[in-house]
């Protein structure tokens, strides 16, 4: 049996962020229509003060695609300078329980992360959004540019990290880049700056509080939310989530593990009622998506795993037809 090993360079070669959107818009309509085999994803953290490790397996028989993601999440080692994501994703053959891949998760991770705020903005956001605020500049905002971009014709984009240098850095490569990349990308020195001329807002921090004030918020913006992953901690403001039309990715996975909501809901002013729907049913058209151009619209992201293995299963099959990556045998 052969395995194939798919690096972060290989991974980018046999996997485009329009792929990827399409993989992940997908995997969310096989989700919510209950095509997929999605079980709990398992949290263990061994160091409290470091960081928590994921566990997530999945299966879509529609794609006939198996398998698990292992991510560890450590903020701590920004001290250590060293990425605060790794990842692995295993992808097995379902019929033998066979390993057919090994892929490095922190590249698909952030391709599938900005992929699903990529499926967001396409359904949510009003069609002439042309100005984008990032909030955080670390590796998940890339993509999440990315994305945004490859559905909307953007103009001019904000940035802004708590970090200066990494706002610069993120503008410099991005202002080189060209091509699908927009000319005009600015530093902010505030979040309040960056988001209050935004059509779009892609949140993607590891703050513990609230990333901007609500006040700040045009009418008609479209937020992607993609960084609060555990129950205490929250990057939008709960003022902001009452007045949205929420959209998730998983009504259950959201209630139980972002702090977008749980914070919220603990303090008496959201409740789950209040959630529109998931983005599988508006992908789908079982659901409505943006009802006028004023209203504001949030697509909280906790990520799930049949975006892992329905982006990595199209990669896998790229990559064999390109002749990507390291075969061993098994």
């Amino acid at each position: 049996m052969h395995l194939r090993i798919l690096t972060a360079s290989d991974i980018r070669r046999s996997l485009s962020m329009t792929a990827a959107i399409e993989a992940v818009e997908s995997a969310f309509v096989q989700y919510s229509s209950g095509q997929s085999n999605l079980p709990p994803r398992a949290h263990i953290t061994p160091d409290a003060a470091a960081g928590t490790t994921l566990f997530m397996p999945a299966y879509l028989p529609l794609l006939q695609a198996f398998g698990a993601k292992i991510i560890s999440i450590f903020p701590s080692n920004i001290s250590r300078r060293i990425p605060t994501i790794h990842a692995l994703v295993l992808l097995l053959d379902p019929q033998t329980g066979v390993p057919l891949g090994i892929l490095d998760g922190t590249t698909l991770t952030a391709l599938r992360t900005g992929a699903a705020s990529g499926v967001a903005t396409k359904h949510l956001s009003r069609p002439e959004a042309s100005v984008v605020a990032i909030l955080g500049a670390g590796v998940q905002a890339r993509t999440q540019l990315e994305a945004v971009c490859t559905v909307r014709r953007i103009k001019t984009v904000f940035v802004f990290d708590s970090r200066p240098e990494l706002s610069r850095a993120f503008a410099e490569e991005f202002s080189a880049q060209g091509g699908l990349f927009p000319g005009d990308i600015r530093v902010s020195a505030s979040s309040s700056e960056a988001v209050r001329q935004a059509d779009i807002i892609c949140s993607a921090t590891t703050s513990q509080t609230p990333v901007f004030q609500d006040a700040d918020l045009k009418p008609g913006v479209h937020i992607n939310a993609i960084g609060s992953y555990e129950p205490h901690v929250q990057e939008i403001p709960a003022e902001t989530v009452c007045r949205s039309k929420v959209v998730v990715d998983s009504i259950e996975a959201s209630l139980a593990e972002t702090g977008d909501f749980l914070i919220p809901l603990k303090a008496g002013l959201f409740r789950p009622a209040m959630i529109h729907g998931e983005i599988g049913n508006v992908a789908s058209g079982s659901l409505d998506g943006r009802s006028s151009p004023q209203e504001m619209t949030l697509f909280k992201s906790v990520g799930l795993a049949v975006q892992d293995i329905s982006a990595g299963h199209r990669a896998l099959e790229e990559a064999d037809r390109l002749g990507l990556g390291t075969i061993i045998e098994v």
